[in-house]
């Protein structure tokens, strides 16, 4: 991979940090780039180690200004349509990953770069950070997401407004609305989301992923069903080793030793 960069926490191998790694385009999400993340998210869902993801972008003026438009200039409508195929593959992969990401974002977080970010678990923001969908300007409609994923975020009419208009928020802006988790200095959001990330790594696995699986999906539903799907995810940590553990471990006043089973 070359679009992308794929670390790991030095002191903990159960956290991955990926790197868009385009700087000098803005780290603009070209063919190669929207590929290499898909395969990069199927390959990471299945690997049982990971137990927390830090999206960000290379160097401090973007996380990402969205899809290469010059890539995409001149392509003909099947084109056009065969990489949209493409990113809504990632997206979906993206929105189904079964552990926790957490997007870190320095300076644009512009159109597909604004939807990477929405679709990610929570956003840490830098007091630079920007975020738009700036789509219609461009003649076509925010295609990662956005539409439904923003308006969920600050509510229809905030989100109608910067979907007609293009316009940005600043990091401000985007914690008071409830776009963002919280909002550090500059320079400072990948080391605050790795904290973060730290910490979710200390919780049990089996029950960081439930709780992922409950709060997505139950989004979609009445609340009936959505409490049905938290009590059907509470009685499959009942009988796991886990649940043992956690317990054994409160009352012995010690870490607990996770087997994510």
């Amino acid at each position: 991979m070359d679009t992308l960069k794929l670390d790991w926490h030095p002191g903990n191998p159960g956290i991955a940090v990926v790197t868009l790694n385009r700087p000098v385009a803005l780290n603009a999400m070209n063919t190669r780039m929207i590929q290499e993340l898909l395969n990069l998210l199927r390959d990471q869902a299945f690997n049982e180690t990971l137990r927390c993801m830090v999206l960000t972008g290379a160097g401090s003026r973007a996380f990402s200004t969205g899809g290469d438009l010059k890539e995409r200039n001149g392509m003909s409508n099947d084109q056009w349509r065969r990489q949209h195929h493409l990113i809504e593959e990632t997206f979906k992969a993206l929105w189904d990953f079964p552990i926790p990401i957490i997007a870190a974002v320095e300076g644009f977080a512009y159109a597909g770069g604004c939807e990477l970010a929405l679709g990610a678990d929570f956003i840490v923001a830098s007091a630079t950070a920007e975020f738009a969908l700036k789509e219609v300007t461009r003649g076509i409609l925010p295609g990662g997401g956005g539409l439904q994923n923003l308006a969920r975020s600050i509510g229809t009419r905030r989100a109608r407004e910067m979907i007609y208009t293009g316009r940005a928020i600043n990091a401000a802006t985007a914690y008071e609305w409830g776009l963002v988790n919280r909002v550090v200095p500059a320079g400072e959001a990948f080391k605050s989301a790795l904290e973060t990330a730290v910490q979710i790594a200390e919780s049990a696995p089996m029950a960081i992923r439930m709780a992922k699986l409950s709060t997505g999906r139950g989004q979609d539903c009445d609340s009936t069903t959505a409490y049905a799907l938290d009590i059907a995810a509470y009685n499959v940590l009942v009988g796991s080793e886990d649940r043992l553990e956690g317990i054994a471990a409160f009352n012995e006043k010690r870490k607990p030793l996770w087997k994510n089973r």
